[in-house]
């Protein structure tokens, strides 16, 4: 009884990891050579992992990958893309996230760059940053949504506080003057205080003239060129 009132007591704290946890630890007849101290320690060890646990779910959900299964592990070298493994030995630490540094990942289509930037999200997700998956086009058409709504500038604070922000099929359709705009707030507001990775069919040299505007295109291309890994995969189509 004592037992079950524990438990209920805890769910009610909403201390979930502990109350799992408590039936199983006292079940487990190696737990009774602990002391108080031990078993108190690995109660809150079982309590640490389930939130922990429980915010990577979070993580990740609302992320969006379109690969959420990606990951750096299964990276494929064998395919000739030219893929920089120094690079991406580098990318699987968490320095670049730290230094705030943009991923630039361009090549054809079906060359794995989608992929590649949802593997890069959920080493992120998995260290603990907030990560969120987004087309361009479904990114202009969100913020063209939020002007009528009126919360079109809540909707690019939200963008900002996004630790490792992935814009892919970027610049795959000519932008209007208003989605220039949006764009050069968005990397702005990300540049030197968060990490934006891209994915783009478009050669990096190109960027300039196919955003269109020239003063807004060399203010865009400068802070998301400045200190970029920029990985230009070449080679036939990964997915065949």
């Amino acid at each position: 009884m004592l037992k079950e009132a524990t438990v209920n007591t805890l769910n009610e704290m909403k201390i979930f990891g502990m109350a799992r946890s408590l039936p199983e630890r006292l079940s487990d007849p190696h737990q009774a050579e602990l002391d108080h101290a031990g078993f108190v320690g690995l109660l809150v060890e079982d309590e640490k992992s389930y939130r922990e646990d429980k915010r990577l779910k979070r993580i990740l959900k609302n992320a969006k990958l379109r690969f959420p299964s990606a990951c750096l592990e299964d990276v494929n070298y064998h395919h000739a893309r030219e893929l920089p493994k120094a690079t991406m030995r580098e990318l699987g630490t968490m320095r670049w996230i730290e230094a705030h540094r943009n991923v630039l990942l361009t090549g054809p289509t079906g060359i794995g760059k989608s992929w590649l930037a949802c593997a890069l999200g959920n080493f992120a997700a998995r260290a603990g940053f907030t990560v969120a998956y987004l087309r361009m086009p479904r990114l202009v058409e969100t913020l063209h949504q939020s002007r009528g709504e009126g919360t079109h500038l809540k909707a690019l604070e939200k963008l900002a506080k996004v630790r490792v922000l992935i814009l892919d099929d970027f610049l795959i359709t000519p932008l209007q003057a208003a989605e220039r705009k949006d764009l050069l707030e968005i990397i702005e507001d990300r540049y030197q205080n968060a990490s934006t990775i891209i994915g783009s069919q478009c050669p990096i040299k190109s960027w300039h003239q196919a955003i269109g505007d020239p003063t807004l295109a060399d203010a865009i291309c400068d802070r998301l060129v400045h200190n970029a890994y920029k990985m230009e995969l070449k080679g036939p189509t990964i997915r065949t």
